[in-house]
């Protein structure tokens, strides 16, 4: 006899860094996947991942509603991260308004849940805390970007009760693994090539891809509705992470340290001359407050109610080196016991 077919999910962002990883592991359990596109090439990278690419735009509710026509869940990972931007208004829009839209089509189309990919960053913590799931908001931002991501919770909260859709929201900390080359990958490769000359000693909090797809999923069957789970899976020091690199790789650099108002004024100065040229400046105040702010955040509800594991630091680390060393990203040369990656 053979069985009714299960219903699709719906990933939105699957091209992206943690929306690629939701879609991989959904298809990896056997689930059906339709993911939209915004365009033939992304499509035709979906279709080639396995999953049923439809078109699709954040912005036009519509192709939202087309897109959900039959599904039962809703991965919705799609959003713009970015620094340094002279108008951050379309930013704001897609992460904004796009989320609202994808909460607005879901009631349409009738889906049973959404996990909606949120940011720790929006949690706004103030200095010196650690961030959580009832952390009252600082009353003020360090980056559009944050600003963004607190707007799109909020609003997707509310359009959710409103609308009586059940969402459940994930706020992931700086995922990083094999894939990731921005923010503090980017730094990590600029220490590891030598070419990264000065840093600022911080907090930063660390979540493994891998973990940021498991907490996904199990939003979707053990999350509560209307509720946020952090996903943080240590948090460390600029100075321990370089420690723990320059001990697994054998590659060592001096870099100076500089103190945060320091650094601060270089990225006023950075900023300033990029604006007077109209191009994007490389560093910029609103990145270098949030470096600053640091951030600690405690993921240890995701632990207790979802039951996600979270992979040791230094695994993540070693895993995400052997890729940089596979696809000649890591262009510096190795210690002899590490000559072809064997991290």
């Amino acid at each position: 006899m053979t069985g009714v077919p299960a219903p699709p999910v719906l990933v939105i962002g699957g091209s992206g860094f943690i929306g690629s990883a939701v879609l991989d592991a959904l298809m990896s359990r056997g689930r059906p996947v339709r993911a939209l596109a915004r365009s033939g090439p992304a499509a035709d990278e979906l279709t080639g991942r396995g999953a049923e690419a439809v078109t699709g735009d954040l912005l036009d509710t519509g192709s939202l509603v087309r897109a959900m026509d039959g599904c039962s869940v809703v991965y919705h990972a799609a959003g713009v991260n970015a620094f340094c931007l002279a108008d951050p208004r379309p930013m704001e829009r897609v992460n904004v308004e796009g989320s609202a839209n994808v909460i607005e089509a879901a009631a349409a189309a009738g889906v049973l849940r959404v996990v909606y990919t949120s940011s720790a960053a929006a949690l706004g913590e103030a200095p010196g805390t650690v961030g959580n799931e009832v952390s009252e908001h600082r009353g003020w931002f360090l980056s559009q970007y944050e600003r963004s991501k607190y707007l799109a919770e909020v609003r997707v909260l509310r359009e959710a009760a409103e609308r009586s859709v059940d969402v459940v929201c994930v706020s992931p900390s700086s995922v990083q693994g094999p894939g990731r080359l921005h923010g503090t990958a980017r730094l990590l490769l600029q220490y590891l090539n030598g070419r990264l000359k000065f840093l600022t000693d911080t907090r930063m909090s660390f979540l493994d891809i891998a973990d940021a797809a498991a907490g996904h999923l199990l939003a979707e069957t053990r999350g509560v509705n209307g509720e946020r789970y952090v996903l943080n899976g240590a948090t460390f020091t600029t100075r321990e992470l370089i420690s723990l690199v320059s001990r697994t790789t054998g590659i060592e650099h001096r870099v100076r340290w500089l103190p945060g108002q320091v650094t601060l004024a270089a990225a006023a100065v950075v900023e300033a001359g990029a604006r007077t040229v109209r191009r994007k400046p490389p560093l910029c105040r609103e990145m270098v407050r949030t470096l600053l702010n640091g951030h600690t955040y405690d993921g240890s509800r995701a632990e207790r109610e979802l039951g996600l594991r979270y992979t040791p630091v230094e695994e993540t680390i070693r895993t995400t080196l052997r890729w940089y060393t596979e696809h000649g990203y890591l262009t510096a040369r190795l210690p002899a016991g590490n000559a072809r990656g064997s991290f």
